[in-house]
């Protein structure tokens, strides 16, 4: 009998939350066979089987965060042959071979805890709690006893009082790295506009902003940094790695483009598409949601003119876009009609001068009004 254990995810990573298992206790598995899913902090994992045997355990149930090295499976390898069939199809055995009673019981509470795992998606989850819901008290009518919305509005309603739930996943990652934030950032903020009336209907406000960002880094370096607090240390990157704020069902995600100063304004565009598409599937690799050396929000896309964003250490500075407004102002002192791109920059003050966001923010203005 072999106890598998969550294994290093890298990264620094030191725990993980179980998202479904892929077999349960009673199942023979084949090596790198895929055993569970796992979401970290970076992305959603999944895990193989590190041997072929027959699962007689599995720890955890969907939404439960397990430490690296915590159990997650025990299989015996035992003498059986290598049956890489579907999961569940185990080798006929001979009519008077019974399971151990120890092994018996393990497969049966496995199999309780699948099927008493409470699961719904994020919006059922927000609903549920919207009418004093608990899901744990509602019968799944989906997909392998999923909880939908159509499950919610034949349950009786709740006492009316929010019903509390843990968070998980993106969401509970980013609420350490906002308490983290409050903790060790000194925040200010700088506001200003940038006229781009010029722009054609082809423009990408993205793309143009990612270039206008490392237009300005190369007028104020400092603001792609790391800051080490601790050691009162800051690293000045050579590269400009970009984190593109995505808002999402799950949660906040924050793809990054790697040196993007590189990059054509089609090849950025079709990057950032891709990876947009891998958040919102969940396949992004933690790599491609790790180490940002400064952040973009577009929140501008959504609502709002502008905000006081939140610096996430070790960077410090973050820009952010409001929404676009057709305004009236003055040219040579007559009204002309333009169209107005609101920006904030958000930066930590320990690492960052007023004077430094400044001439950030004014590069970032010039570069967008450039060609007029």
């Amino acid at each position: 009998m072999t106890t598998f254990r969550l294994p290093d995810l890298g990264e620094g990573l030191s725990e993980a939350e179980i998202v479904a298992w892929h077999v349960s206790a009673g199942d023979h598995v084949s090596t790198d066979q895929p055993l569970v899913s796992v979401e970290t902090a970076k992305a959603v994992i999944e895990i193989p089987s590190p041997q072929a045997g027959l699962v007689s355990r599995i720890y955890g149930e969907p939404g439960d965060v397990l430490a690296v090295g915590a159990p997650l499976a025990d299989i015996d390898g035992g003498p059986q042959e290598e049956h890489a069939g579907i999961v569940g199809d185990l080798p006929s055995a001979p009519e008077t071979e019974q399971p151990a009673p120890a092994a018996a019981a393990a497969a049966r509470d496995g199999r309780q805890r699948e099927e008493t795992a409470v699961r719904a998606s994020p919006k059922v989850r927000a609903e549920a709690r919207k009418r004093g819901i608990a899901l744990d008290t509602v019968t799944g009518t989906g997909p392998g006893g999923t909880i939908t919305m159509d499950d919610l509005e034949t349950h009786p309603a709740g006492t009316g009082d929010p019903v509390a739930e843990p968070l998980r996943g993106a969401r509970r990652t980013m609420a350490r790295a906002m308490a983290r934030a409050r903790d060790e950032v000194a925040p200010a903020t700088v506001t200003e506009e940038a006229d781009i009336s010029h722009w054609s209907a082809e423009d990408d406000v993205t793309v143009r902003l990612v270039s206008a960002i490392v237009d300005a880094v190369a007028a104020e370096p400092r603001l792609n940094s790391w800051y080490d607090g601790e050691n009162d240390a800051i690293a000045v990157h050579e590269t400009v790695d970009l984190g593109i704020a995505q808002d999402t069902e799950a949660g906040l995600f924050v793809p990054v483009l790697r040196d993007v100063a590189a990059q054509s304004a089609d090849a950025l565009r079709e990057r950032l598409t891709a990876l947009k598409t891998r958040v919102r599937e969940r396949s992004a690799t933690p790599d491609e949601l790790r180490a940002p050396t400064i952040t973009l929000s577009n929140f501008g896309m959504i609502a709002g003119l502008h905000a006081a964003l939140v610096v996430v250490p070790p960077q410090v500075a973050i820009l952010g876009a409001g929404r676009i407004a057709e305004r009236v102002k003055l040219d040579g002192g007559k009204p002309v009609p333009a169209r107005i791109l609101p920006l904030s920059l958000s930066f930590d003050h320990r690492a960052v001068t007023g004077g430094e966001a400044a001439r950030f923010l004014a590069a970032i203005v010039t570069s967008l009004e450039a060609g007029r």
